[in-house]
């Protein structure tokens, strides 16, 4: 699978569709679709799967993995976006967990959609501003960004839809960026405030990191 330039993400004006995932072992596997028109953000479906506890991970696996080919159907999206490892993991569970997130990446690649990973961290830092948010305030964060009317729950569906925020406000700063560039291509010629924009953007607005089978 390769890399989809931001050039070619679906513009601005013309909405993002993003399926956010947080992959889990034992618990439950969270998911959340939106999509933004514009400058506003909505929310088209939510939800979390767990398996019993008696489910082997082959199990697991498959089933993940099926239920990801299904919402990738159903709701078209232009990209996928999944929280990584979590490193203060054990290595055994974090090796696990890997499997997990390996087969979404699959159902992903499988139907041709850009595949995009983000730490914890940095979706804290997107959705919330602050890398060490609770989950408490990141569910505050996204119900406020999806103007709902409740939290929405479980929390793992909740962390999915943050997941989506966050690749969703990184690919649009990233696009913005690359139009502003492109209009103006030589850097000293920029307005002063987009200058400053590009080289702060250097260190804070990364491409989205698109995984390549």
């Amino acid at each position: 699978m390769h890399s989809t330039p931001a050039s070619k993400l679906k513009t601005i004006s013309h909405g993002l569709r993003v399926l956010g995932v947080d992959p889990a072992l034992a618990g439950a596997t969270g998911y959340g679709v939106i999509e933004f028109v514009g400058a506003t953000p909505t929310l088209i479906r939510f939800g979390s799967f767990k398996l019993p506890a008696r489910a082997t991970l082959a199990v697991r696996l498959y089933e993940i993995h099926s239920l990801i080919t299904q919402l990738v159907v159903e709701f078209t999206p232009d990209a996928v976006a999944v929280e990584s490892v979590f490193t203060a993991l054990n290595i055994k569970t974090a090796l696990k967990l890997a499997e997990v997130r390996g087969v979404v990446l699959l159902a992903a690649a499988q139907a041709s959609v850009p595949a995009h990973s983000y730490s914890p961290r940095e979706v804290k830092c997107s959705v919330a501003g602050y890398g060490a948010a609770s989950k408490q305030q990141m569910q505050q964060m996204v119900t406020s960004a999806l103007r709902l009317k409740e939290i929405p729950e479980p929390a793992d569906a909740a962390d999915a839809l943050a997941v989506a925020l966050c690749h969703a406000h990184l690919a649009r700063a990233h696009q913005r960026m690359e139009v502003a560039m492109a209009a103006a291509p030589n850097t000293n010629a920029l307005p002063a405030r987009i200058r400053s924009v590009q080289m702060r953007s250097r260190n804070q607005v990364r491409a989205p990191h698109v995984f390549q089978p």
